[in-house]
């Protein structure tokens, strides 16, 4: 049930022979206030749950809230998903004044939709409003705005073990202005599409090629928040490496050539031993919120874990590598290339990444006991 609200009043349509199969019961419609409009969902969309990748499928609902340069956002409203209306002059299309987020909503087995660690994604997104000089939405109206979108678009999210309802939080300079400033009006957005496996190989081992004439980020720049102008100029670095049969891209510094930073959408770690590294988050590094909680599941299971400068020579010399993000999870290597010297990595269940893979994905459906206090569960 969605509260008041004008544009939820589109009802879905059954027919009448499905009322009663669908109907509240008497007892739960007589505890809702006559003024509270409602929308009845099927179980399921109508989509091919066996066979979702990660495209983007149009859903029902998104969310939406505006504010002024220096004000707070007004109380936001869940609406048809459709396009947005914007001035030729928006700040977001001029000058690059967006960024964005990225969470999952989980089917549990036992018919629960939870969260995976909404609130981080809320203090990640106000560092880099920040950063972009935007106004941004409190903690509080950024996990309601993604609680919100979820319930109301609860029919695309797969069954259980079939793939989550990803969710795009986007915040967007929409105010119109021809000198290089800050937008005089921001626009706060959640979408969401039912997705499967990121990358095509599925679950199979990625194949990665290191990367060493285009940068994805430089110290003083955007790189270590989620900025949208840090997409565009690694789709050609992605592009070439497609082509020649790779999954993705690995950067390095674009100071000392040497250091590996992150893929082009997910963070890296490599294992030698019972050591797990990962390049330290140092400006030009987005702070995951997978890579986060992967700390500490690997902490906690007893693995040592370093945040630190990782030369792509150690990268070639390691026993492991995986890939992290919340739209990859946790994702097993199976070989980096870097200049033209190909290294392939173990694979198989007893993996480390496996063994972080399932714990973490077992929090996320609520199969696994949550002690990080991470999940939250949709009422």
């Amino acid at each position: 049930m969605i509260r008041s609200s004008p544009i939820l009043r589109r009802m879905i349509q059954i027919s009448s022979s499905k009322v009663a199969a669908r109907s509240l019961t008497a007892q739960a419609a007589s505890a809702l206030r006559e003024s509270e409009p409602m929308i009845r969902y099927e179980e399921y969309a109508d989509v091919d749950w066996n066979n979702l990748g990660f495209g983007l499928t149009r859903t029902d609902y998104m969310y939406k809230s505006k504010c002024t340069s220096n004000n707070t956002f007004e109380q936001g409203q869940v609406t048809d998903y459709g396009n947005v209306e914007l001035s030729p002059a928006a700040g977001v299309l001029n000058y690059g004044q967006g960024i964005f987020e990225g969470t999952k909503a989980f089917r549990g087995e036992d018919g629960r939709i939870l969260l995976f660690r909404p609130d981080q994604n809320a203090i990640r997104m106000q560092i880099g409003a920040e950063r972009m000089c935007m106004q941004a939405p409190s903690v509080q109206q950024f996990v309601d705005a993604v609680k919100q979108t979820t319930i109301a678009n609860k029919r695309w999210i797969p069954p259980p073990g079939k793939g989550s309802l990803y969710l795009r939080p986007l915040l967007i300079g929409s105010g119109a202005t021809l000198g290089v400033s800050p937008a005089p009006e921001y626009t706060f957005l959640v979408y969401a599409s039912p997705v499967g496996n990121y990358f095509k190989e599925g679950t199979a081992p990625l194949n990665l090629y290191v990367n060493n004439e285009f940068h994805r980020a430089t110290r003083g720049g955007a790189g270590g928040v989620k900025s949208i102008t840090n997409y565009a100029p690694v789709m050609k670095a992605i592009q070439r490496a497609k082509e020649q049969g790779f999954s993705d891209v690995v950067y390095l510094d674009s100071v000392h050539k040497k250091y590996i930073e992150e893929v082009s959408s997910c963070n890296i770690f490599l294992v030698k031993g019972n050591v797990i590294s990962t390049p330290a988050t140092v400006g030009t590094i987005l702070e995951g919120i997978t890579r986060k909680s992967i700390i500490d599941i690997a902490s906690d299971l007893g693995y040592k874990v370093e945040e630190r400068l990782v030369t792509v020579d150690e990268l070639m010399e390691a026993d492991e590598v995986f890939t992290t993000g919340t739209a990859v999870s946790v994702a097993t290597v199976g070989s980096v290339t870097y200049n033209d010297r190909r290294v392939e990595y173990k694979t198989g269940d007893e993996l480390v990444s496996q063994k972080l893979y399932k714990t973490l994905v077992g929090i996320q459906h609520g199969k696994t006991e949550d002690k990080f206090n991470w999940v939250v569960e949709i009422n």
